[in-house]
């Protein structure tokens, strides 16, 4: 008689996919009111984007306020959140 073994398949948890870890970038050229509110706006809007895909996961959200577009430079937080992605360091 021949034995037969059983070898048991993967479970469906072997098989999950790691999140993406997603951060957002806004800015505002002024400090106006009128500007701030816009600010509010995209970061709310940004947050719950992000937070709505399941395949995501809310890595933080940088911003600039009253900061010109014209020069990267001068935007400390683009250059935060691009030095963070590029090493891996602590996303906010």
């Amino acid at each position: 008689m021949k034995k037969i073994t059983k070898i048991e398949g993967n479970t469906a948890n072997s098989f999950i996919k790691p999140k993406t870890r997603v951060v957002a970038y806004c800015r505002v050229s002024t400090g106006s009111d009128e500007q701030l509110v816009s600010l509010q706006a995209q970061k709310a809007h940004y947050e719950s984007y992000i937070k709505a895909n399941p395949e995501w996961e809310y890595a933080g959200l940088y911003y600039d306020e009253g900061i010109s577009g014209t020069k990267k430079e001068n935007r400390s937080d683009l250059l935060r959140m691009l030095s963070d992605c590029e090493t891996g360091g602590s996303l906010r």
